[in-house]
């Protein structure tokens, strides 16, 4: 039998079933093809993963727009409130969670006014009635900046950070709790990108949103993760930044070049049924925010943003949990960004010195170019899943026959810029994927491997090259 290059398949080629180009033209690749235009099996050219795309002319002006001299006055200006408790005063212009709420609102009302109308910054608010860590009745108000898509503002994208802050006593509403790293270093991050892209067009809508409530138990977003529900909003994807305000963990080391991007994988929002097909097919590793995560890696690892995504399979840090959560919880893909290695005395801590040590979370022990870095990251995911068309809905593997090869189907998008699609796979113990195969402007494609043996996914491509992130597709005719 003649010999064959490492990680091909040993089985026949990849044949196109009803894929046709724009043209009309049939489209054939092979499997060795596909390995060969993505730089072999498992990584592109560069080391990079096989499905990244390279930041084009205009993501690359965008994200060097993003300035760590605005980012730590907004770090400084909001831990200059004192404190941000959820519990705190909501009246005083000087001090307390109303006064950082209205300079936030204040803020995002000014980038909006230079948004041509595209723009809105608003107060979501509601009454929190007594619960866990709310002893008393208590409003809880979010700020909300909603970017519209020019193309396609029904599809939603939402980056958040949280702006109350806590010390050591969870229900301290009164000492100072300046909360420099966790999170007014999120906030600054979701603001600067509000400033930022109100100027510009994304395709679909893009929400910047700074919640309250979260040290007391995610209440802020979760109201707002419910009432994003309530109207049906189609959130596909959404990410918070929590604690991505510093490199240096508590060792004193630094790893200024890299943030965790925190994603699990079997979703919190699943139903038994759900439950029993993913058990039967394995898909454990490929819930929408695993490959929300792996699209992230894809657009959020070079050399425009200098960082490296390392993606963690795993809902939370232990003991921890985020605004990420309430959206999981909703069906919505979402993840957390974390900065690499945490210094505990710089947070959910007391403003002292014992020991000859500096205790609480002060803005000085925040590295504002790493969150500048870590600020275009987001920029980069969040602009390009703007541009780049929807993520392929209804995408199905059928089973109605048993066959060695992979039948994939899906809906046809809508998007006017849509140029066809790409059927993607990998060995089932491969963590990303390993091959593309271009199939045309099509619905079906028929690749001769079988299904048994590997994962599959299908990703949408537009006129610019811009790809979405991969649906995996379920059992289905």
């Amino acid at each position: 039998m003649p010999e064959q290059s490492a990680g091909m398949p040993r089985r026949r080629t990849v044949l196109a079933s009803a894929a046709v180009t724009a043209a009309g033209v049939p489209l054939i690749a092979s499997a060795g093809q596909a390995a060969a235009a993505t730089g072999g099996p498992g990584r592109g050219n560069g080391g990079r993963p096989a499905t990244a795309q390279a930041p084009d002319r205009e993501l690359r002006k965008l994200l060097k727009e993003i300035d760590a001299d605005r980012i730590e006055a907004t770090v400084r200006r909001l831990a200059a409130f004192g404190t941000r408790h959820t519990l705190s005063v909501q009246d005083d212009p000087e001090r307390g969670i109303g006064a950082a709420r209205d300079w936030i609102l204040a803020e995002m009302k000014k980038y909006a006014a230079v948004s041509g109308g595209r723009m809105t910054a608003e107060l979501q608010s509601y009454i929190q009635e007594p619960a866990s860590r709310i002893p008393v009745a208590t409003r809880i108000t979010n700020v909300v900046a909603t970017l519209r898509g020019s193309v396609d503002p029904d599809r939603v994208y939402v980056v958040a950070g949280h702006y109350d802050s806590r010390v050591t006593d969870v229900m301290d509403a009164t000492s100072d709790a300046p909360g420099a790293d966790d999170d007014a270093s999120g906030v600054a991050l979701v603001m600067e990108l509000a400033r930022v892209m109100a100027k510009r067009r994304p395709a679909a809508t893009i929400v910047f949103l700074a919640v309250a409530g979260e040290e007391q138990g995610l209440y802020g977003s979760g109201y707002a993760a419910k009432q994003f529900k309530a109207a049906g909003a189609d959130i596909q994807g959404m990410f918070t930044n929590d604690i991505i305000g510093s490199s240096r963990a508590d060792d004193g080391t630094r790893d200024p070049h890299t943030v965790r991007l925190f994603t699990e994988g079997v979703p919190s929002s699943e139903t038994p049924q759900q439950a029993s097909t993913r058990r039967s097919i394995g898909g454990e590793n490929d819930s929408a925010t695993r490959q929300l995560a792996r699209f992230v890696s894809d657009v959020g690892s070079n050399d425009a943003t200098d960082m490296n995504v390392r993606v963690v399979y795993r809902r939370d840090r232990y003991l921890r949990g985020g605004d990420h959560i309430p959206f999981l919880e909703q069906g919505y893909p979402a993840a957390r960004f974390t900065e690499p290695a945490e210094d505990f005395a710089h947070q959910h801590q007391d403003v002292r010195v014992e020991d000859g040590k500096q205790y609480g979370d002060l803005p000085e022990f925040c590295d504002f170019d790493y969150i500048a870095r870590v600020t275009r990251v987001n920029g980069a995911v969040l602009w390009t899943l703007a541009q780049a068309p929807g993520t392929p809905r209804e995408a199905r593997i059928v089973t109605s026959n048993l066959t060695n090869d992979t039948e994939l189907k899906w809906a046809l998008g809508t998007e006017p810029g849509l140029a066809g699609y790409e059927v993607v796979w990998r060995e089932t113990t491969d963590s990303e994927w390993t091959h593309v195969i271009k199939v045309g402007l099509t619905t079906t494609h028929t690749v001769d491997l079988s299904k048994d043996n590997v994962f599959f996914g299908v990703r949408a491509v537009d006129r610019d090259g811009r790809k979405s992130p991969v649906a995996f597709p379920l059992p289905g005719n």
